[in-house]
């Protein structure tokens, strides 16, 4: 369950709604199996990570890409993954990343606040 362009669809599922705005977490009343709500869609996390083109010389620990081993950026550009309520459902998932300046402010951008 995500807030997407529901208009359009994924494959051969049907289409969804489209809400056309950021909904409250946990709307969809739906947690994945870690316990957590909306990971996908509503709007595009900023990662602390910076924009890499691929993952080679990427951590393998889980921590944040701080460094630009690749020379494809001056460092200003960071990872923004997960689509948004604008997106097409293709567009809502981890896997799926683009790459932006940081000081760049757009509606369907945003963070998650953890709790731990």
């Amino acid at each position: 369950m995500a807030s997407y362009n529901g208009e359009k669809t994924y494959g051969v599922s049907p289409k969804g709604e489209h809400r056309r705005k950021t909904t409250p977490v946990g709307s969809f009343r739906v947690a994945n199996s870690f316990g957590l709500y909306d990971m996908h869609g509503n709007v595009w996390e900023w990662r602390e990570d910076h924009w890499h083109g691929n993952y080679q010389g990427a951590p393998t620990d889980g921590s944040g890409w701080l460094e630009n081993s690749n020379n494809d950026n001056d460092n200003h550009y960071r990872l923004l993954r997960g689509g948004s309520w604008g997106n097409l459902p293709r567009n809502c998932r981890s896997a799926d990343r683009y790459g932006y300046g940081s000081d760049y402010r757009f509606s369907k951008f945003g963070f998650r606040v953890a709790v731990s």
